[in-house]
């Protein structure tokens, strides 16, 4: 077989299918768990559903590597997960929490597809991508009948077209503010709720890990998220908008362990480093001064928290290196 016959993966196509495998790993353990307790039959469709098709996606990615002769990756196992323990989450933040999976599939597939340039490769971030918006599109519809959709508040549809003709639009720091724009109100928005789902995740995780240690880092998390929740709300407050609320995000009081601490600790790195691209997204969609220093303080709280972090997962043997380039030094020297 020459190089014409068989392309191989590019850096981006192998780093891409590496932590697909990894993030749809963990799903089946925590959606394995969620299907053994949920109640309700719609969102129990919905999470066999998600499910199923990360189960699907995982055979697809291992047969990739197999083809390729690559080594498939530890990643997550029925080992990390007792499906038998106690209820921990009730069953509207299991739907929310499913409903995010789509999200989070959304923003990961079309980062994946333009940097992809194999065509099998392509079909499947394509697949997965429309796998993705069909959980969205599914969760949201079981929600909107259920009564439990949280909206982003409402402001007057514009009558005339504006132009900004002051520099009081970027202003910010003191002084009377400008209302704020549909944008950023947006950003607030969906930066509040997925801090308070995460806050409650994390509650969830310092209840029931093993390590009194990590239970400690878990509460700290949720206590970050409810600090940038209440940062954000603020915001909205100052502009008198409402504040959307999510009393039914309830965690149960159990203490059993359901998930390793090396997953735990995985799932609240992934949903750390997707904050932080979420708050860089909104610096640039926020024109206030005030909006983009409030971001990128919170997102030196969020690097330092991912930090301490890593440094946890390190010294437990649990970071598994991605594809990477070799050190040329060290072959150099034999």
């Amino acid at each position: 077989m020459t190089s014409h016959d068989h392309i191989k993966l590019t850096s981006s196509e192998l780093s891409s299918l590496f932590g697909a495998y990894v993030s749809d790993t963990l799903s089946i353990c925590v959606l394995s768990y969620f299907l053994n307790h949920v109640e309700d039959s719609d969102t129990k469709d919905c999470v066999k559903f998600a499910l199923e098709s990360a189960q699907t996606r995982v055979k697809k990615e291992e047969s990739i590597f197999r083809a390729e002769g690559i080594v498939i990756p530890v990643a997550f196992s029925e080992q990390d997960v007792n499906v038998r323990a106690p209820r921990l989450y009730s069953d509207e933040f299991i739907l929310h929490y499913v409903s995010n999976i789509g999200v989070m599939g959304l923003n990961a597939y079309t980062t994946a597809l333009p940097t992809t340039a194999r065509q099998d490769i392509r079909e499947f971030f394509s697949l997965c991508l429309q796998t993705a918006t069909e959980l969205f599109n599914q969760s949201v519809d079981i929600l909107l009948n259920k009564g439990l959709y949280i909206r982003p508040p409402y402001i007057p549809y514009p009558q005339v077209t504006e132009f900004v003709h002051k520099q009081h639009f970027l202003a910010g720091w003191v002084g009377e503010q400008r209302p704020l724009t549909s944008t950023e109100i947006s950003f607030l928005f969906m930066n509040l709720y997925r801090n308070t789902l995460g806050s409650a995740l994390l509650t969830g995780f310092s209840q029931t890990a093993h390590s009194k240690g990590i239970r400690k880092y878990m509460e700290r998390g949720a206590e970050i998220g409810q600090h940038h929740s209440a940062v954000f709300a603020k915001f909205l407050e100052e502009s008198n908008l409402p504040v959307p609320t999510a009393s039914h995000f309830t965690v149960t009081d159990s203490v059993e362990a359901v998930f390793s601490d090396k997953l735990m600790m995985s799932h609240t790195a992934a949903l750390y480093n997707a904050g932080s691209g979420f708050y860089g997204r909104s610096i640039g969609g926020s024109s206030r001064k005030d909006l983009s220093a409030a971001y990128s303080r919170l997102m030196i709280e969020v690097g330092e928290y991912s930090l301490d972090g890593a440094k946890i997962m390190i010294e437990n043997g649990w970071v598994e290196k991605p594809p990477s380039a070799p050190n040329r030094k060290d072959l150099a020297g034999g």
